[in-house]
């Protein structure tokens, strides 16, 4: 591609041929000025000059990777490049954790940073260049995606710890990211895992690639028959097959003792018939399997289990519409006398709640780590925002309100990122038994701490955008998202309001009978 000098750009300055400078690029656009979705004459006016502080000023630098790509003539002579790498760590203050920007820390170490940015760096080639379209339009990810997702090691380091890893990376042709092996991953891994898919920032979208999978296949690794264990976890982890996690029924949410959804044996033992509905099922639409909690006896905790649906005949999925994108693939989900085999069994029989409660505290720990990383990515839009937009004559961050905005955002994400690093080695040290009685109260506030702290992040940073902090496109659209999404990780896995009141009485048991004033 050309080198131009300023002085060249200067002489095509008219609405008939019209060049200009955008960060190191020089742009021929006399043709695209009339397609100008804001006008030509903003074109036209820049025409011949450097329009890279106009430029950003209204429009996200995306905008350059995509629609103004094909209009690029050539690179400005000694201009430096603006051109994002494929996972870069940011620079912008308070972007990453701060060990990710140089500070110690006990927990990371070198592996951790070459994790982070190999899976940055896989989610900037092959889901971030469509992921916005997809969102609006409603569409899911495709097979394909998964299919890569899956050989990369992206679904496998979303899981905790456990041997089902080596096996995919032995038996199935999986690698992970950036070097790592399965020997070395650890809770610290995983958390970053879901951090980064969080910080794509298209909500929606980010769910359809295995929110359902996260919190619907553990119970599958850790409970099924040996031979539905491999089966099943092999083509989920490497995203052949689809699975999630139905719970909620119309009658219960937070409420698992209310569930109705039923599943009777048959005469001859072998088969369990189903029949009921689930509702607000996380992937439902596109699912391949489904672990869902059924009542197997009468009344109440001790008659509820779990089993394997596989897809097929009397399972009927709906899309549900909720505030954000059906890309979701929220369902309303029938099942109408459906056969399913007892060894699709989870556990035993009337072991339904103990193994849900189980598989909860690591499903909330994991929407804690995503909205970690999306109240991180929501931060740096922030700062990044506050240093290009001009108003009253003076940038933003000049303005001492939007300085203490963003103290009081970066001083609650920094404190709860703090929490989740210890209580994630927590649950790196303790065993599953342990992690039930110790971190069930702590992890229940720390979502509750972390929810309420994204309900002030969607706030503050849409005043700080104004506008175009509830516009859907543009310079706007990660806060927008984010604060119809923020609602999300409030409710799902358990309401704030049940997570608080769990948190406390947890701690209420440990409470020492001779304490006194």
């Amino acid at each position: 591609m050309a080198t131009y000098a300023m002085a060249d750009v200067a002489k095509h300055a008219t609405a008939n041929d019209c060049w200009m400078v955008i960060g190191d690029g020089v742009y021929d656009l006399t043709k695209f000025a009339a397609f100008h979705p804001g006008g030509a004459s903003f074109i036209v006016a820049a025409a011949g000059q450097d329009a890279t502080e106009a430029f950003y000023a209204l429009h996200r630098s995306e905008i350059l990777e995509k629609t103004a790509k094909k209009y690029k003539i050539g690179t400005l002579a000694g201009a430096k490049s603006l051109a994002p790498t494929r996972g870069a760590l940011s620079k912008v203050p308070y972007a990453e954790p701060s060990a990710f920007q140089g500070a110690p820390s006990p927990y990371y170490d070198e592996s951790h940073v070459r994790f982070r940015q190999a899976v940055r760096a896989f989610y900037d080639e092959h889901v971030r260049p469509d992921m916005v379209q997809k969102d609006i339009a409603g569409q899911p990810p495709s097979k394909e995606l998964y299919e890569k997702l899956g050989k990369a090691g992206m679904f496998a380091t979303r899981l905790q710890p456990g041997p089902w890893m080596k096996d995919c990376v032995d038996n199935c042709g999986m690698t992970l990211p950036g070097g790592l092996t399965p020997e070395k991953f650890d809770t610290f891994h995983e958390m970053i895992a879901h951090e980064e898919l969080g910080r794509l920032g298209v909500p929606g979208y980010c769910d359809g690639i295995g929110a359902g999978f996260v919190i619907g296949v553990p119970p599958v690794l850790m409970f099924a028959r040996p031979e539905v264990r491999q089966k099943v976890g092999r083509e989920c982890i490497m995203g052949q097959k689809r699975i999630c996690l139905a719970i909620s029924d119309p009658f219960a949410g937070s409420d698992v003792a209310a569930i109705q959804c039923t599943a009777t044996k048959t005469p001859d033992g072998k088969h369990y018939i189903v029949n009921g509905v689930k509702k607000w099922i996380t992937n439902g639409t596109f699912c391949d399997y489904f672990t869902t909690a059924v009542r197997t006896g009468g009344k109440g905790l001790q008659a509820l289990s779990l089993l394997l649906i596989e897809r097929g005949e009397g399972v009927e999925t709906n899309p549900i519409k909720t505030a954000y994108s059906p890309a979701a693939g929220t369902s309303y989900i029938i099942f109408e006398n459906v056969k399913v085999p007892v060894e699709n069994l989870l556990g035993r029989e009337g072991d339904g709640f103990k193994l849900i409660m189980h598989n909860f505290n690591h499903e909330r720990w994991m929407i804690v780590a995503g909205t970690n990383g999306a109240m991180r990515n929501v931060l740096k839009e922030c700062y990044t925002f506050a240093h290009q937009r001009k108003t009253f004559g003076k940038k933003l961050i000049e303005q001492p309100v939007i300085r203490n905005k963003l103290a009081r955002m970066t001083s609650q994400l920094e404190a709860v990122e703090c929490w989740t690093e210890s209580i994630t080695y927590q649950m790196g040290v303790l065993t599953h038994a342990q992690q039930a009685v110790a971190l069930a109260g702590p992890i229940a506030l720390l979502k509750f701490l972390c929810t309420r702290v994204a309900n002030f992040f969607a706030d503050e940073s849409a005043q700080i955008f104004g506008g175009r902090g509830i516009t859907r496109t543009g310079m706007g659209r990660i806060i927008e998202g984010f604060n119809r999404a923020a609602k999300f990780s409030a409710i799902l896995g358990g309401s704030e309001e049940v997570m608080a009141d769990l948190g406390v009485k947890q701690a209420e048991r440990g409470f020492p009978a001779d304490a006194r004033l």
